[in-house]
């Protein structure tokens, strides 16, 4: 028997083992992700027997994993033929896995240039509460009420189902690239890069924080060229640009690293999604600025209800990413037609409520 077969009949029988005794499962591959979203509840479900790389073709940019596989993994193959995931996946440690990253469904500093996550699943396929093995998408399609299931299981937190393998479309590597940096405070930081969006510069990150704005352009050689001169500002050496963009992506930088001194003192981290002509809100906390303006985190002491009207108020949202605490939630609240679609997903993929109870929202 074949080490996926093998795989997949143990995490069938451990399944069914819950469906019958109604005890719950919490899905892990690395256990990077640990911190994101509710706490997770029940026995660990590791699906890390379930690794390698299915297939590839360079040509018609696919590539099908299994979710167990190491990220680092993929994107090393991917980079030998020029190749990446464009929406730069943190990896918050080297055991991140490609199922993780789509059970998360979190884009890291390209997110604005490129799109979501959700753009590039192709298929995937799931074991369901029942022990059902679906594929969603590529060769096979199944529906459920209507639904694109392969996106919807990117950022559902392991509720529905547990990922077993995936298909993603990837792109080339851009041929050149260059980061600026420019010391501005915030107010101008948010204008100048709404301004550079509406000119449609090669822009394919950004960051503000502490009075300096990093500006990543990408793209052919002529085109980064004259975005250079267009932004001015000072030019970062090319590994150390690496450095900073994937400190970001990975939280290594200082400004994530809250200590456990700190967390139990009060103070969160919080990530708010908002329009990026929103107004600097440092009312709330010490921010640091990314996506254009669009993606904003925070760290503060301020009451969760403070922070989410701040959010609400511009058109955002806010999540709730490292906390000592997280009895008011990790995810903004849904309005109840929302939740209502969420709870018949649930009941079609899990209807006995073993995978990952409560991680997404307390109802589910």
């Amino acid at each position: 028997m074949d080490p996926k077969t093998s795989a997949l009949q143990r995490l069938t029988h451990r399944v069914l083992e819950a469906r019958d005794g109604k005890t719950a499962l919490n899905i892990r591959g690395g256990n990077t992700k640990h911190f994101y979203g509710n706490p997770p509840r029940g026995a660990t479900l590791d699906v890390r027997g379930l690794s390698g790389i299915i297939s590839y073709e360079p040509t018609e940019l696919v590539i099908t994993v299994l979710a167990g596989t190491p990220l680092a993994e993929v994107q090393e193959v991917l980079a030998a033929r020029g190749q990446c995931l464009p929406f730069e996946p943190p990896h918050f440690g080297p055991s991140g896995t490609l199922g993780g990253m789509v059970a998360a469904g979190i884009a890291g500093p390209a997110r604005a240039s490129v799109g979501p996550l959700r753009d590039y699943v192709l298929g995937v396929t799931m074991l369901n509460g029942m022990g059902e093995l679906l594929t969603f998408g590529g060769q096979v399609m199944k529906n459920v009420a209507g639904y694109d299931v392969s996106r919807v299981i990117a950022g559902s937190m392991g509720i529905l189902g547990v990922i077993c393998e995936v298909s993603l479309k990837v792109m080339p590597t851009l041929p050149a690239s260059n980061t600026r940096y420019l010391d501005i405070d915030e107010a101008a930081a948010l204008r100048q890069l709404n301004r550079w969006a509406g000119e449609g510069l090669a822009v394919t990150a950004s960051s503000w924080h502490q009075g300096r704005l990093h500006v990543r352009l990408g793209g052919a050689i002529a085109a980064v060229g004259r975005c250079q001169r267009q932004v001015g500002g000072r030019e970062i050496a090319p590994q150390d640009a690496a450095g900073w963009w994937s400190d970001i992506r990975d939280h290594r930088h200082e400004f994530f690293a809250l200590t456990d001194s700190e967390l139990q003192r009060g103070q969160c981290l919080w990530r708010l999604s908002v329009p990026d002509t929103a107004r600097p809100m440092a009312f709330l906390g010490e921010p640091f600025i990314e996506w254009g303006g669009a993606q904003r985190w925070y760290r503060s002491t301020a009451p969760a209800a403070q922070i989410r009207s701040a959010a609400s108020a511009v058109g955002g949202h806010a999540t709730l990413v490292r906390a000592a605490d997280k009895s008011p939630g990790a995810f903004a609240a849904l309005t109840q037609p929302l939740m209502q679609v969420h709870r018949r997903l649930k009941q079609s993929f899990d209807p006995a409520g073993i995978f990952n109870p409560g991680r997404l929202y307390a109802e589910l």
